[in-house]
Parts: structure tokens; C-alpha cells; sequence
């Protein structure tokens, strides 16, 4: 059974930073695009950024570019995602997601998710 486990969201001022990690379990880490997705309330759930299989390859949504890193250490079947200079507008629930698809910046083809984590950025 896939397991994807969200940390490290909080209360952060605009400006601020935060690091998320995703713990995977159940699967082949190594084999699978994982990637970070964001729902605000009321909003669809959108892409953020996703990272290939050895983590060489990264693909980012416009709007967080420059700012946000995705990286994964397969050793420990964890995504991360640094998150600076945040706005916000950006106070959502962050979601980790698996899908075997390069890259893939679709939600649907993602079949394995986490239960999300709150990020909340103050004005």
C-alpha cells in the first residue's frame, strides 16, 4: 500500500520560508515523478513542481519559479520542496503526489497521494 506522508507546513510570514518534505512508502521510489501540488480553499488543486525519477530533470508552474526547489534523496524515499519568499496568496494545502508519467504536471495522472499539509502566509 503507497504511503505519501506530508511535514513541515506552518504559520509563516510573506517573505518567509518553508522546506516540506514528503515521506513515501510502499513503492519504488526511485521509479516514480513525484511531484508538489497546491489547493487553496474555494480553488482547483494546481500544479507546483515535480521532479524525474533521479531528480536531474525539474519542472516548475510559472508562478513559482525562481523561488521554490524541488529536490528528492532517493536513499530516503523523501521529495522535498523549499519554499522562499512566499506570498500570500499562496496559503494552501500542499499536497506530494506519485506518478510514473516524466514530469507530469496533470493532476489526474498522478495515482498516489498524501493527506496534504497547511501553509499559511501572513500579510
Amino acid at each position: 500500500q503507497v504511503q505519501l506522508v506530508e511535514s513541515g507546513g506552518g504559520l509563516v510570514q510573506a517573505g518567509g520560508s518553508l522546506r516540506l518534505s514528503c515521506a513515501a512508502s510502499g513503492l519504488t521510489f526511485s521509479s516514480y515523478t513525484m511531484g508538489w501540488f497546491r489547493q487553496a480553499p474555494g480553488k482547483e488543486r494546481e500544479f507546483v513542481a515535480a521532479t524525474s525519477w533521479n531528480g536531474v530533470s525539474t519542472n516548475y508552474a510559472d508562478s513559482v519559479k525562481g523561488r521554490f526547489t524541488i529536490s528528492r534523496d532517493n536513499a530516503k524515499n523523501t521529495v522535498y520542496l523549499q519554499m522562499n519568499s512566499l506570498k500570500p496568496e499562496e496559503t494552501a494545502v500542499y499536497y506530494c503526489a506519485a506518478t510514473r508519467r516524466v514530469l507530469a504536471v496533470i493532476s489526474g495522472v498522478y495515482n498516489s497521494w498524501g493527506q496534504g499539509t497547511q501553509v499559511t502566509v501572513s500579510s
